[in-house]
């Protein structure tokens, strides 16, 4: 009798350590971040790897241009690079954070990072990596929206990143098409900037604005443009052959720094768009980030600009 009552025993506790082992595969298999609880960490698959990383961490280092993504998604930062704390729009967020660069580890592991965000270039990886969990991203790899879902996975917020995505789109889509409905479908759209003595055209995907008009909004580019610049994001040009490149709207990222006599020439004063009063001018630092605070200002700059709205 009880060799009987031994049978179905048996089989009920192999049945409960397949199940054991499903659920193991299952968790292995899945793309989401592990988290262990008992740590508060989650392993991060990074480019590199896989990283464990705070579950929620308080207080992310930034070596790179990512830094918007991380303040909109409500984390605390302690320390940017260089060009992220002369940012003019994220002035009073980063008030409290310190300058840091890569060089300068000690000032690095005086602020007791428990993150370290940096891009795939930067120096001293290692010893980075000794002093916090470091993650690094290689720039353009991804687009600009799925950059931000990406960082929104390594801080453990994946769903307010998709969120804040989804809500952009539509609204970047529903100004493009009240924006075409009023300049016309074929209407084209130049971006240009002067940097550095140089003056520059830009792609679909080179910040300035570029992902929203031509991306999210579906505005064209004219043809000289799309062949010298689409590909590699931007493409140096001469004041000369600006008319060339300029499209029935142009918008000029515009540092005050810069040297901007060319619009005081024949040759621009001429361009149809300058004498249509077709230009917007947007301020030029802070113009190359393409996180979720700049596209945000940047589309009401164009909303306001093209729809006077």
């Amino acid at each position: 009798m009880k060799k009987l009552l031994m049978i179905p025993f048996t089989i009920l506790l192999l049945l409960l350590i397949s199940a054991c082992g499903n659920t193991e595969e299952k968790d292995t298999n899945s793309s989401e971040p592990k988290e262990d609880k008992k740590s508060g960490t989650i392993t991060y698959e990074s480019e590199t790897g896989p990283v464990e990383v705070p579950a929620d961490p308080k207080r992310v280092v930034l070596l790179s241009g990512f830094t918007g993504n991380v303040m909109q998604l409500g984390v605390n930062i302690v320390g940017v690079d260089t060009w992220s704390k002369n940012n003019p729009r994220f002035e009073e967020q980063l008030k409290d954070a310190e300058e840091v660069s890569e060089d300068n580890l000690e000032k690095i592991i005086e602020l007791e990072p428990d993150l370290i965000i940096a891009l795939s270039t930067v120096k001293n990886y290692d010893k980075l990596k000794e002093i916090a969990p470091t993650v690094t991203y290689t720039w353009g790899k991804l687009d600009y929206l799925s950059q931000h879902e990406e960082i929104g996975k390594l801080l453990n917020k994946e769903e307010e990143a998709k969120k804040w995505v989804a809500d952009f789109k539509q609204r970047a889509e529903a100004a493009g098409e009240d924006i075409r409905a009023k300049i016309g479908e074929d209407a084209t759209v130049s971006v240009f900037e002067i940097f550095d003595k140089q003056l520059y055209v830009f792609g679909d995907n080179w910040a300035r604005g570029t992902e929203i008009l031509y991306q999210a909004m579906d505005l064209k580019m004219p043809e000289k443009v799309k062949e010298m610049a689409l590909k590699d994001g931007y493409y140096a040009i001469s004041a000369e052959v600006l008319p060339e490149y300029a499209g029935d709207y142009i918008v000029i990222s515009k540092y005050s720094d810069a040297d901007h006599s060319f619009q005081e020439t024949d040759t621009y004063k001429n361009i149809p768009a300058v004498k249509n009063n077709r230009v917007f001018e947007m301020e030029g630092n802070g113009a190359s980030f393409s996180d979720p605070i700049t596209l945000d200002a940047q589309l009401e700059f164009f909303k306001e600009s093209f729809l006077g709205n």
